[in-house]
């Protein structure tokens, strides 16, 4: 219960306002997990949402992220977590209960497809709630709208098999607890320009659609 209270502390005293002598200093976090899956992915990738969401939302995000490990008490410290990989993912029944835990207390976790992680995901979170879906969220949804508008839904960044993106959530007591960014592959997005070598406007509309994520998760 303590590790409750502190993602629901973090997201109660957070606001998203100008005044930078109150706010709270808050860090991202990537979540490493077992099963081969190269949760390491895109390692600019965090660094560059922090700084677009501290001069765009302002946010007070500190610079670096922190990578957490699915099953570890420092997972409660970060209100919202990142995972992202092309492979198997394999949570244990401690690392599963260890998560439930964290997301029905308040946390949020984005996980994003970097091609090839939609199998495993999907076994690896009915773990996490067995009597939970994916649910496919409307162009409408809300998420969409977090001060950049989607109309389409999410953004498409790399190509991959060409299919469309879409966006799925994880619905706990009303409130979505988890985002599933499908085939968009926003967080190579992320990543500094001359590692994917995509065009700026490419780039700024997958930093854009993770401000809207980070916004969401702290005013759902």
């Amino acid at each position: 219960m303590k590790y409750l209270f502190i993602v629901a502390t973090l997201f109660a005293t957070y606001s998203f306002t100008t005044n930078y002598n109150t706010k709270p200093t808050l860090q991202m976090a990537l979540l490493k997990y077992n099963g081969g899956g190269d949760w390491y992915s895109n390692p600019t990738s965090l660094p560059n949402l922090a700084k677009f969401c501290n001069e765009n939302l302002g946010t007070d995000f500190v610079d670096d992220y922190a990578t957490v490990e699915v099953g570890s008490a420092e997972l409660f410290n970060h209100p919202f977590v990142h995972m992202t990989g092309h492979g198997n993912v394999v949570f244990s029944n401690a690392e599963a209960e260890n998560l439930r835990m964290y997301l029905m207390g308040g946390g949020f976790l984005h996980v994003d497809d970097n091609f090839g992680i939609d199998p495993y995901i999907r076994v690896a979170m009915k773990k996490v709630f067995p009597d939970l879906e994916f649910i496919e969220l409307p162009f409408e949804h809300e998420i969409y709208r977090q001060g950049f508008e989607f109309k389409n839904g999410l953004p498409k960044i790399h190509e991959h098999e060409g299919k469309s993106p879409q966006g799925f959530g994880i619905v706990y007591e009303g409130k979505i607890v988890c985002f599933y960014s499908y085939e968009s592959d926003l967080g190579d997005g992320w990543e500094d320009q001359d590692v994917h070598k995509d065009p700026e406007d490419v780039r700024r509309k997958a930093l854009q659609m993770g401000a809207n994520i980070v916004r969401y998760a702290f005013e759902r």
